[in-house]
């Protein structure tokens, strides 16, 4: 159940796919079928329209607008009407995951966005001022661009990254939106209108023909943006390939990154085609082929209304496997009893907790990122709050340019302080469960931070420096070897 208004003495909430309206405790006055709960987007060109906007204050509309000019903003009416704590904004997590904050841009980058604005200047001058401060946010980390991109007949497969051996990232072209924006996101680039900046790729012919060349990939992670904001006749053109009597490709899991369960579940109970992607999700795991949906979920009010909790039943009976994971973040989930809940709410759904990450180092990290050895603390005491079914969960891990990074914890060796890391993923797959040691440094954010203790350099850095040399992910046996 979920309060959307009060006024006058009425109530109005809605609850199992109805509408409500009461008068006191125990006066029900009307109800009204919503089950066919239309989607309705705002972004800066009509957030003002948003009744539930003149809870802000005029500085927080302006700041919407300027941070806005620079990071992607858009929100939907779910996110608005049945997430997001409008009595109380100034301290909900899920307004702050959504909207955009004045601090999520270093002073310097806002007042110049805020310039560009009050000038008067047009909108290519505008968009111009913008591009400028992208381009100094790491818009592509972790070497997305320049190791992560294989080649087939020639052709640089841009919408494709091949880090680890055994999975593929997709970027399917009709998947580079979402239903509503995280104001964190590290493929933030993806929705700014900078083509230079996107990955994208509509031709499913050229990614089938290098998976059959690649049979050491055994997965494929569709994702974006989010894929699951296609219509089901699009989606379905990506997936035959996969599912067709004449599948030579190696792919024995289908992996779907996705916010939809958060931000739209109605995808799955009341959009047009949610029966027909239900019925294709029990005919892919009906062929042996795993379906896990890789659902991002940041805070547990994402998981307690009806329409969530109705969407993941109707997915795991199609054989779905949902795994959970997000990153810990300041404002939004920056303390062990929230996870602790969060991953508990998660099983008891059947979902099963997946990653905890970084905050990459990217767009708004400043805003958003705690120190490597806060976040470690979260996710130590939240582990040790929770039952061994919930314990299935990995971090914190850093998605960086050599591979995911665990902070394994904090040590002490030959009386120094230290950090414990290891691989949970490496582009080289024998640096993968090997301990290493980084000097303690409690102000440090990400793996650029550390420094090797006891060694001039970390064991895996001769090596990587060869591979990314290569400039290639396609390196062959050298690479996978």
């Amino acid at each position: 159940m979920h309060l959307a208004k009060l006024h006058f003495g009425f109530s109005e909430y809605t609850f199992s796919g109805k509408l409500f309206l009461t008068l006191g405790k125990d006066c029900l006055l009307f109800e009204q079928n919503v089950s066919n709960m239309k989607y309705k987007a705002y972004n800066l060109s009509n957030f003002l329209s948003i009744p539930q906007i003149k809870n802000l204050t005029e500085r927080q509309k302006k700041d919407i607008n300027v941070v806005g000019h620079v990071l992607p903003f858009k929100v939907n009416n779910y996110v608005i009407d049945e997430l997001i704590d409008w009595k109380s904004v100034e301290l909900c997590p899920i307004f702050k995951l959504t909207f955009p904050q004045r601090d999520m841009l270093i002073p310097a980058h806002y007042k110049l966005m805020e310039k560009a604005l009050s000038n008067g200047n047009d909108r290519e001058s505008i968009k111009s001022v913008a591009n400028e401060i992208r381009v100094l946010l790491n818009p592509h980390p972790a070497g997305q661009q320049e190791y992560n991109v294989p080649e087939i007949e020639g052709h640089r497969l841009h919408g494709l990254q091949h880090k680890y051996r055994e999975t593929v990232l997709f970027f399917p072209s009709s998947g580079q939106t979402c239903h509503s924006y995280c104001t964190f996101c590290f493929r933030w680039p993806q929705f700014v209108g900078m083509d230079e900046l996107k990955f994208a790729m509509n031709e499913t012919e050229l990614l089938v023909k290098y998976l059959e060349s690649h049979q050491e990939v055994t997965d494929i992670l569709f994702t974006g943006g989010d894929p699951m904001i296609m219509s089901y006749k699009v989606f379905y053109k990506y997936i035959e390939p996969f599912i067709s009597d004449n599948n030579k490709t190696n792919i024995q899991t289908i992996r779907i990154g996705t916010k939809v369960l958060a931000y739209w579940p109605y995808k799955f109970l009341t959009d047009d085609d949610a029966d027909d992607f239900l019925k294709l999700f029990k005919s892919i795991t009906s062929k042996g082929i795993n379906l896990a949906l890789m659902a991002h979920f940041s805070h547990p009010r994402e998981l307690e209304t009806e329409a969530v909790k109705k969407a993941i039943h109707k997915l795991r009976s199609c054989g779905v496997q949902i795994r959970t994971q997000s990153p810990v973040l300041k404002h939004i989930n920056d303390k062990a009893e929230i996870w602790a809940e969060m991953w508990r709410k998660q099983v008891n759904l059947n979902c099963i907790p997946y990653y905890m990450f970084v905050e990459r180092d990217t767009g708004a990290q400043p805003y958003f990122a705690l120190p490597l050895v806060e976040a470690w603390n979260i996710f130590r005491k939240a582990y040790q709050m929770v039952s061994g079914v919930c314990r299935t969960v990995r971090g914190p891990s850093m998605s960086c340019t050599p591979g995911k990074v665990q902070i394994l914890g904090v040590g002490k060796m030959d009386e120094q302080k230290i950090f414990v890391l290891r691989f949970i993923q490496g582009r080289n797959p024998d640096w993968v469960a090997k301990p290493f040691f980084a000097r303690y440094d409690e102000n440090a954010i990400w793996i650029d931070d550390l420094k090797p203790v006891f060694t001039e350099k970390f064991f895996f850095e001769d090596e990587a420096e060869l591979i990314y040399e290569e400039k290639s992910t396609d390196l062959g046996t050298y690479r996978f070897e």
